[in-house]
């Protein structure tokens, strides 16, 4: 039977001089192999539901109309895993009187300096769910995750929990930490300009509220051995940060900025970018 409607179908496109690749034969559409588009586009019956679809392999004609037909309008993903760089624009002005209560006299931007290599940034997202918003070009992201911001520094100096919050130390540490973790709520406009597409370019922009759940700092010495010390340190209970992410299919870059400070007391506005693992 199969074979039967094919052979008519050749001869019908043969007779006609139908270059389509689709063709449309009582009850039945048959879609052609050999072809890299689909010259039927639009024209699939609104009632198609009433006809038997051929779908010959090697051919997307109506692959390509039933994804766009059963894409969800929202989808989920669970468990991403964002690693990637952290720092910070230091804006403070540590000759201002006003900064005696951050830092105490003599330190300087040179002492709460990043080893850049060092610092990182570990993202881990319960969930990320996409909203269509328009014909899904325009989509909503939006998640629950925690953001965990390592500071790794070179100086000696330590975090305590009293003004001045920052001292220089006595002894050398060979591993010198400040660790900060947010509950972080992202929200962010999506564009895919190929939404059927599975390996198509896409980015997003927005905002991220994070609540801080735990801070404390970590330091290695000879003298000391290791030593942990939990506080808040004058941090900031909320990191409110400008988000964005770049994507190709599965692979994509993501980065952030502080809107506000890190110190309630100084002028720190952490930044990240890294690679972001997610399906979407």
């Amino acid at each position: 039977m199969l074979s039967s409607l094919i052979t008519i179908a050749q001869n019908d496109t043969t007779n006609s001089g139908s270059k389509e690749d689709t063709v449309h034969v009582g009850n039945f559409i048959i879609i052609r192999n050999g072809k890299e588009h689909n010259t039927y586009n639009d024209s699939i019956p609104p009632n198609i539901e009433n006809y038997t679809i051929i779908n010959i392999p090697g051919h997307h004609a109506y692959n390509e109309w039933h994804d766009k037909e059963s894409k969800k309008n929202l989808s989920t993903n669970y468990l991403i895993f964002d690693l990637g760089f952290l720092n910070y624009n230091d804006k403070t002005d540590y000759i201002d009187p006003q900064t005696a209560s951050f830092a105490e006299p003599g330190i300087n931007k040179q002492d709460l300096k990043l080893i850049t290599g060092k610092s990182s940034n570990v993202n881990i997202w319960l969930f990320m769910q996409k909203l269509n918003v328009s014909k899904h070009v325009l989509n909503l992201k939006y998640g629950l995750g925690l953001n965990m911001y390592n500071y790794r520094y070179s100086s000696n100096i330590s975090f305590q929990d009293h003004s001045p919050y920052v001292t220089m130390d006595t002894i050398d540490f060979s591993k010198n930490k400040l660790y900060a973790a947010y509950a972080t709520v992202p929200l962010m406009i999506n564009i895919t300009p190929k939404p059927y597409h599975n390996q198509s370019f896409n980015f997003s922009v927005g905002v991220s509220a994070g609540y801080r759940m735990n801070t404390h700092s970590k330091q290695i010495s000879d003298e000391r051995g290791k030593m942990k010390n939990h506080d808040d340190f004058n941090i900031d209970p909320w990191l409110v940060s400008y988000v964005g992410e770049i994507g190709l299919g599965p692979v994509r870059v993501y980065g952030s900025y502080s809107i506000n400070r890190l110190f309630e007391d100084s002028k720190h506005y952490p930044y990240t970018v890294g690679l972001r693992f997610s399906n979407w």
